[in-house]
């Protein structure tokens, strides 16, 4: 660690929590803070999509403490996960808090932060790139362009039950919103895309989704919305994913420079190739 660049950080003190964003994979996509965070921890509880690149920059001796949680699978209780940082803070440690993604874009920080303040726990947090933006720029997907869109509405795929919420405006969003970015929307996708449909969206416009955004696993599938849950259940792939609807998908051909570094040809202008969907390695 470059002594010189870390010296005007604040220091993760004893008895403290640091609520972190580790971004979407890419460990090199850490902030410096959140870098830091790791090399003073002294333990260090962690999301199940965190990279274990990340990890490697954990302080030696350091204690990895596994509090993931994915669908359809045994997981940690959120609550439980909250007490258990107010618990190792108490004991004097320096915990580290490490989510993938932004802890405060649908990452629960904010209901960890909460419990903190509840027991008096003093905490900082840190954000991280939020997969929605990072994973998709991965991907060769611009979040915005001022040529195709003025507003973006980021949204969960499913809520605490594990179902879509009932409480999102699907005719607000479909007339509303040009770019959709959806995050735990995989699993739902045949009814989000009926109820985006019914709300006037068009069944040929493009989506992606982008798998594993960030990591070298990365893998991309192109299709539209009408045909977008049957090309996932074709192609195989598996959450996790974001989800992006709108003309902004149609850059990828010209923007996809991970593509390019593999020695994809970038085109311009852009072009549309292929009927159906198309899985794409990064």
């Amino acid at each position: 660690m470059n002594d010189t660049a870390f010296s005007t950080l604040p220091a993760l003190e004893p008895g403290s929590v640091w609520l972190v964003g580790a971004g979407p994979g890419d460990p090199g996509l850490l902030t410096l803070l959140a870098a830091k965070g790791l090399a003073e921890a002294d333990v260090i509880v962690h999301d199940a999509l965190v990279n274990e690149d990340c990890l490697k920059l954990a302080c030696p001796g350091a204690m990895l403490e596994y509090a993931g949680k994915r669908g359809g699978k045994p997981s940690a209780k959120q609550r439980d996960i909250s007490l258990r940082l107010v618990e190792l803070a108490r004991t004097g440690k320096r915990v580290l808090r490490l989510k993938g993604g932004d802890p405060f874009v649908f990452g629960r920080g904010g209901e960890e932060a909460l419990m903190l303040v509840q027991h008096g726990i003093p905490f900082r947090i840190v954000p991280g790139i939020t997969a929605g933006i990072g994973g998709l720029a991965y991907a060769g997907i611009p979040v915005t362009h001022r040529d195709v869109n003025h507003a973006v509405t980021f949204l969960t795929g499913h809520d605490s039950s594990g179902v879509v919420p009932d409480a999102i405006d699907w005719e607000a969003i479909g007339k509303g919103s040009p770019v959709i970015v959806m995050y735990m929307a995989m699993k739902h996708i045949a009814q989000i895309s009926a109820n985006l449909i019914a709300a006037g969206r068009s069944a040929d416009e493009p989506v992606a989704f982008v798998c594993n955004a960030a990591t070298p696993s990365q893998q991309v599938l192109e299709t539209t919305l009408g045909r977008a849950p049957a090309d996932i259940e074709a192609s195989g792939i598996e959450p996790p994913a974001i989800v992006v609807v709108g003309e902004v998908v149609k850059l990828r051909p010209s923007l996809d420079w991970l593509g390019a570094l593999s020695g994809r040809t970038l085109v311009t202008p852009i072009e549309r190739s292929g009927e159906g969907g198309h899985k794409v390695p990064a």
